[in-house]
């Protein structure tokens, strides 16, 4: 048993779940639950800071479905992070988003491996910010990936 299974089982030790959202030409906004701030070694070993504040995270349901969407809420976020949100939004970019969990006896590294996701849409109410990010979807990807166009196989002109 992993040791983020044993605190999810046992309750013993404080489960840190932390944001981090790099909108493109902004420095990256990094949230965690609890009350404090805090330093935490990301796992390429980078010490850095996350702000705390109040975070709620509904992680996807475990279906068939081939949707797979978290949903977060973010309160009392400061006007240059809603700024960097709405332009991430309204860009259109491609905005990576990822979740991660630590243990709060243990700052040295994620208790489990980090979720990597991109940003799919939000709405911005007051100092409320509501995000879903999503991984790769694969539904709505081709197969195969490679197109046999005449540009790349000039062979396919004479069939």
């Amino acid at each position: 048993m992993t040791t983020i299974a044993a605190a999810y089982a046992s309750a013993t030790d404080e489960i840190i779940r932390t944001l981090e959202i790099t909108p493109a030409g902004t420095d990256p906004i990094r949230v965690c639950t609890g009350f404090a701030d805090r330093i935490l070694t990301l796992e390429s070993g980078a010490k850095v800071e996350f702000t705390a504040g109040p975070l709620s995270i509904r992680r996807p349901k475990k279906s068939d479905s081939g949707q797979q969407t978290l949903s977060l809420s973010i309160a009392n976020v400061t006007a240059q992070g809603q700024e960097a949100i709405e332009t991430a939004l309204e860009s259109g970019d491609e905005v990576p988003v990822i979740y991660r969990e630590y243990l709060a006896s243990d700052l040295s590294a994620p208790a489990s491996n980090p979720y990597r996701m991109t940003l799919r849409g939000g709405t911005l109410q007051g100092i409320m910010i509501q995000i879903e990010a999503g991984y790769f979807d694969l539904l709505n990807t081709q197969w195969p990936r490679d197109r046999y166009t005449a540009d790349k196989f000039p062979g396919l002109r004479y069939l």
